[in-house]
């Protein structure tokens, strides 16, 4: 429980992170705007990789299951009901993007991966804030 505590509280700050960097905005035409969007990126790559393994932390502390990849934990985060069908969807299109971030140097994989990030964080955000609710209610 110690290890998805401290994991959890990164997660957020991750989370966190990348939340502020996408409420900035600047003119699409400039050079900033290349640098802000592959900074997006790069905070959306680091707080997935924190996101899922908060995920797994807490599969093995409070559902004895354990997962060592990002897509058996989407899966068993669903068998276990934490996931709904459609979380679990969506979060494995996320997996899907994350495995694009190492191409972003192809620019229309960083243009088709930039405008999906706040969904993304949307997604990683309640199901964070779910984890910590009460044992009761951290189902789906």
């Amino acid at each position: 429980m110690e290890n998805f505590e401290k994991r959890w509280e990164l997660a957020l700050k991750a989370l966190e992170s990348l939340q502020e960097i996408l409420k900035r905005s600047v003119d699409p035409l400039t050079d900033e705007y290349v640098i802000l969007r592959d900074a997006s990126i790069q905070r959306f790559e680091y707080t997935f990789e924190i996101f899922w393994k908060t995920l797994k932390d807490f599969l093995k502390s409070y559902e004895y299951i354990d997962c060592f990849s990002p897509n058996k934990c989407f899966r068993e985060a669903l068998k276990s009901g934490l996931l709904t069908p459609e979380e679990t969807e969506d979060c494995l299109e996320m997996l899907k993007a994350r495995n694009l971030t190492v191409h972003t140097y192809r620019e229309e994989i960083a243009q088709q991966l930039y405008p999906k990030l706040e969904g993304f964080a949307n997604l990683m955000e309640r199901i964070l804030l779910r984890l910590k609710e009460n044992p009761e209610r951290r189902r789906a």
